[in-house]
């Protein structure tokens, strides 16, 4: 077995050059072309909710309650800032085919953005400049007991699909790695992974996304979001996104039943 590419080993500089020389593919970073696939939708463009009344009925989120639930630039401060659409590694990188088993499945949650199962109910999606990282974070839409499914599921993954390689639409080989990640223990069930998809342009440069993924159930409620970006990701905004994710669920459902 080939030994694994670090992401931490590679320098920029190297990335740089290397991107630019992707099939099918001008650069991959943070930029926004208006042709890019899989628009994030946003609090102002949530996805259709389920039916819920106005002031809910104890165990389905409102409208107002999901929206004020989700993560805001604030939270993780400089550089973090609003995005302007899906990166464009997204489409590169992201969009692969894979034959090992229910490593497929993995790949297409992590793109359309489904970790739970299902379209979020409500999204958001966060840019860090200085990393070229985007972090999506959802607000799920499905029972407890399918959330816990989603979540046993995810679980499995660091073993089932620890390692395969998977082709990507432009044709590039990935070298496609799953571990494990650590969580704040927030919330009542949660999975942590770190998946990293290591390539070779067509003159040899290595190309790494990493992607720190993370789902968590909160009582009634559940969220999932990816922190990915090229080369390795800040991790402390992962750390910090699900334990400020769980506070304001939490939060959001006091204030709820205070108000009924």
């Amino acid at each position: 077995m080939t030994a694994a590419i670090r992401p931490r080993a590679l320098p920029r500089a190297a990335l740089a050059v290397g991107l630019l020389t992707l099939t099918g593919c001008a650069a991959l970073g943070l930029e926004h072309p208006p042709t890019a696939h899989q628009p994030l939708p946003t609090v102002d463009q949530p996805s259709p909710p389920p039916k819920a009344s106005a002031r809910g009925d104890g165990s389905t989120l409102t409208d107002e309650q999901a929206r004020a639930a989700l993560l805001k630039e604030s939270d993780l401060g400089a550089p973090w800032s609003a995005t302007h659409g899906a990166a464009t590694w997204r489409d590169g990188l992201l969009k692969a085919t894979t034959t090992a088993g229910e490593c497929q499945r993995l790949l297409d949650a992590l793109y359309t953005d489904e970790l739970l199962g299902a379209p979020a109910r409500v999204a958001v999606g966060l840019d860090d400049a200085d990393t070229d990282a985007q972090l999506r974070y959802q607000i799920g839409a499905r029972r407890p007991a399918d959330v816990d499914t989603a979540l046993a599921w995810l679980r499995t993954m660091p073993l089932q699909c620890a390692r395969f390689t998977a082709t990507s639409e432009g044709g590039l080989l990935e070298d496609v790695q799953v571990v494990d990640a650590p969580l704040p223990d927030v919330g009542d069930v949660r999975q942590g992974l770190r998946v990293t998809l290591a390539t070779r342009t067509s003159d040899d440069a290595p190309v790494v996304l990493t992607m720190d993924v993370a789902a968590v159930r909160v009582g009634e409620d559940a969220f999932a979001f990816t922190n990915a970006g090229l080369g390795d990701v800040p991790n402390d905004a992962t750390q910090a996104a699900v334990q400020i994710g769980a506070l304001r669920l939490e939060d959001v459902r006091r204030q709820g039943r205070a108000q009924v």
